[in-house]
C-alpha cells in the first residue's frame, strides 16, 4: 500500500524508522518484538514494536515532519511520482529526511519519568527497559512515554 501523496509518503518512512528502533530496543532488552498487545500478532509483523512506536507517533515522527514541511526542508521536488499514483521519497529526500532524523534524536529532553535529560534517541531503550521491569514483575505497572 504505497503512500499517495508526499506528506503520507514522508511519514510512511519516519515511522519505518522509528520501527526499526523500536524494535531494536526491544530485541536489546530481551523482548520478542512480535509479540504484541494493540496490533494483530502476524507472521513478520513486530506487533510489540508497533505497540511500542505508539507512544512516539506524534511526538518524534508526526512533528519532524512538519518541522521538515514548514521550514521548507522537504519539498516536492524531493518526491518521486510513479504512473500508478503512488509517491515515494528520492534518493536526496531520503538523505534530507535521514540527516534531520539523526539530528532529532541526539536533543535532549527531561524524560518524565527519570526526571533528567536524555536524547529523544534514547526514548525507545528506556521505555522498553520500562516494558521488560513490567512484564518480569519487577513493577506494577507499565508507565508509557507522556511527552510534556
Amino acid at each position: 500500500r504505497p503512500p499517495k501523496d508526499p506528506v503520507n509518503a514522508l511519514l510512511s518512512f519516519l515511522y519505518a524508522l522509528l520501527l526499526t528502533d523500536c524494535r531494536s530496543a526491544l530485541e536489546t532488552v530481551g523482548l520478542d518484538s512480535q509479540l504484541g498487545f494493540l496490533h494483530a500478532v502476524r507472521p513478520g509483523r513486530h506487533a510489540l514494536a508497533l505497540d511500542l512506536l505508539e507512544e512516539f507517533r506524534t511526538v518524534f515522527g508526526d512533528r519532524l515532519a512538519l518541522t521538515l514541511i514548514n521550514r521548507g526542508q522537504i519539498t516536492a521536488k524531493d518526491f518521486d511520482y510513479n504512473p500508478g499514483g503512488s509517491v515515494l521519497l528520492n534518493d536526496k529526500g531520503r538523505k534530507k529526511l535521514l540527516i534531520a532524523y539523526q539530528e532529532r534524536k541526539k536533543h535532549e529532553i527531561t524524560h518524565p519519568v527519570l526526571e533528567q535529560k536524555v536524547e529523544i534517541g534514547l526514548i525507545p531503550i528506556l521505555q522498553a527497559r520500562f516494558l521488560a521491569r513490567h512484564l518480569r514483575g519487577d513493577t506494577d505497572a507499565y508507565i508509557p512515554y507522556l511527552h510534556k
